[in-house]
């Protein structure tokens, strides 16, 4: 678990630094496909902001030894975790590599 967070705050650190010497990418698909894309991302952006107090709350549950709490919050917040994570490679997909970006 310390990994995936490890993980998850290296990538987060990359990609903000990432939009601020490149700025963001406009999505060149159009009609459903923007729509489609859109909706992806206006949703993987919700829950990824979403995850990182309840991230944050699992690793202080945890760090006090509290499993049960721990376990019981962990249900819900492994699917959005792995939500956010399928949905964010499903955004870099079709951004850069079938879209393409302008």
């Amino acid at each position: 678990m310390l990994t995936a967070i490890t993980a998850s705050a290296l990538f987060l650190v990359s990609y903000v630094t990432r939009v601020a010497f490149t700025g963001t990418h406009e999505f060149s698909g159009e009609g459903t496909a923007r729509v489609v894309y859109l909706s992806i991302l206006f949703s993987h952006m919700v829950l990824a902001v979403s995850l990182v107090p309840l991230v944050l709350r699992l690793v202080y549950l945890v760090r006090r030894r509290r499993f049960r709490s721990h376990a019981r919050l962990a249900r819900w917040v492994f699917p959005i975790w792995a939500y956010v994570s399928v949905t964010g490679l499903g955004v870099y997909m079709l951004l850069y590599q079938v879209y393409g970006y302008r």
